[in-house]
């Protein structure tokens, strides 16, 4: 009798550890990529004799590579709807001469040519996406000659000299939350986003299941629950204590601020909204959201345009850090945010990809990319181990597509059958055929012909 009752239990106990990363593949292949940066993490923090995960190193992590990680976000987005944009490093480059010569020249006040460089950024936006969405012209080719036009005009606005930016613009760029309140040995502004940060991971947890319980759907054990709840508070509070202790003068960047809430706003947008939806669509099959009443133009227009916006958004962060705009100014930067967004888990033909995904896909390069120099490593061959990584992980992403296997994490948690349970398995009768009533009866074939 204990041995019937043992083995169901044992199966359920794994199907709800399994919940603790979520119901679906698509969350097992998140939890699988985070694994992997988290392995990174620790690698690089023994080889390195503890400096990865020191305060000075965290902060000069996120302040150097957050302009990166914006691009990524505006990159998956494209990536889903089955584009791509080789333009981002030039529009960046552009949006930032453009934004430093209206503070040197026109004497534009820094908020004002903010502003500006945003308007610019969405008008390279616009003229993309019209060649994209309504004139027919592959991404490719449209962001290819983008990335011409766009570094050829940094160069002719900045006649290919550095233009320096006024202090205040800096903020954006180089700043940092500022001290107040009574002296704790920390900064309080990053101690209070923390505490604000792990009771919002408390509460979406609180969230999640209180409507799971209206919908009616199946709910996780509280032990579940219990466990991300602390994992996630546990990671939230111990980053903020290594931001908040570092160097006097230092804490959490405010280019982390604005990746932060950018992260949260497009996560909103992906997965919550209505134009979410109808760039997956799109993406994963055009003729079909076409069909289905999707106007994929206007999707194709917007992932566009929005990829300008955030690209001429990271372009003046970037020239805020640097305190001057120079012709040298985003090469390169787009390989790094498709690498980041690939790394991530999005799909090379489009439909799938998320935020998140390509956030630690970011993430992944940074640290690897830190780390080396850490260990002294060439930049030569940072660039070779970097493109390997690539490779590798979008190798091994399209070979367990093709062997059914969504990740490493998956092939674990997959759910197989048992030999024994296949033979013991009951077959199910079939239905009785049964006629009704009313319907006309089948005419004997001798009586046919009569």
């Amino acid at each position: 009798m204990s041995t019937q009752t043992s083995a169901p239990a044992s199966r359920s106990s794994l199907k709800d550890i399994t919940k603790v990363f979520g119901s679906g593949q698509s969350n097992v292949r998140q939890f699988g990529i985070l694994f992997s940066l988290i392995a990174i993490v620790v690698l690089f923090q023994i080889l390195t004799d503890g400096l990865t995960l020191s305060s000075g190193n965290l902060i000069n992590l996120v302040s150097q590579y957050s302009y990166i990680l914006i691009l990524a976000i505006g990159m998956v987005l494209v990536i889903i709807a089955g584009h791509i944009d080789l333009s981002v490093g030039s529009v960046a480059a552009f949006t930032g001469i453009v934004v430093a010569t209206a503070m040197q020249q026109w004497s534009l006040p820094w908020p004002m040519a903010f502003v500006l460089g945003l308007v610019v950024a969405a008008l390279i936006g616009a003229w993309q996406g019209w060649w994209v969405a309504y004139v027919g012209v592959p991404a490719f080719i449209v962001t290819l000659a983008g990335m011409l036009i766009f570094r050829g005009g940094n160069q002719m606005i900045g006649n290919a000299n550095t233009v320096p930016v006024p202090g205040g613009f800096t903020f954006i760029g180089a700043g940092y939350f500022p001290e107040i309140g009574p002296d704790t040995g920390y900064n309080n502004l990053t101690l209070l986003l923390g505490a604000v940060l792990a009771v919002a991971v408390v509460v979406a947890e609180w969230r999640t299941r209180k409507k799971q319980a209206a919908m009616g759907s199946a709910e996780a054990p509280l032990w579940v629950s219990a466990v991300k709840v602390i994992v996630l508070a546990g990671v939230v509070l111990y980053a903020t204590i290594l931001f908040a202790g570092g160097r006097v003068g230092t804490s959490f960047p405010i280019s982390g601020v604005i990746l932060g809430v950018l992260v949260l706003f497009y996560s909103f947008i992906a997965k919550d909204t209505i134009t979410g939806r109808h760039i997956y669509a799109v993406g994963g099959n055009k003729h079909a959201a076409e069909l289905s009443g999707v106007k994929s133009r206007h999707i194709d227009f917007l992932v566009m345009m929005n990829m300008s916006v955030l690209a001429g958004l990271a372009g003046m962060i970037f020239v805020a850090r640097s305190a001057a705009s120079g012709p040298q100014d985003g090469l390169g930067w787009e390989l790094d945010a498709i690498a980041a967004v690939f790394i991530g888990g999005a799909a090379v033909a489009g439909g799938i990809g998320t935020v998140a995904g390509s956030i630690i896909g970011g993430l992944i390069m940074a640290v690897l990319n830190n780390g080396l120099q850490l260990l002294g490593v060439g930049a030569d061959r940072v660039q070779v181990i970097k493109g390997i990584v690539l490779l590798v992980a979008v190798g091994l992403d399209v070979w367990n597509k093709t062997q059914g296997r969504p990740s490493v994490i998956g092939f674990f948690t997959k759910k197989r059958k048992k030999p024994r349970d296949l033979l013991s398995a009951k077959k199910v009768p079939a239905p009785e055929a049964t006629i009704a009533e009313d319907a006309p009866r089948p005419v004997p074939a001798g009586e046919q012909n009569r």
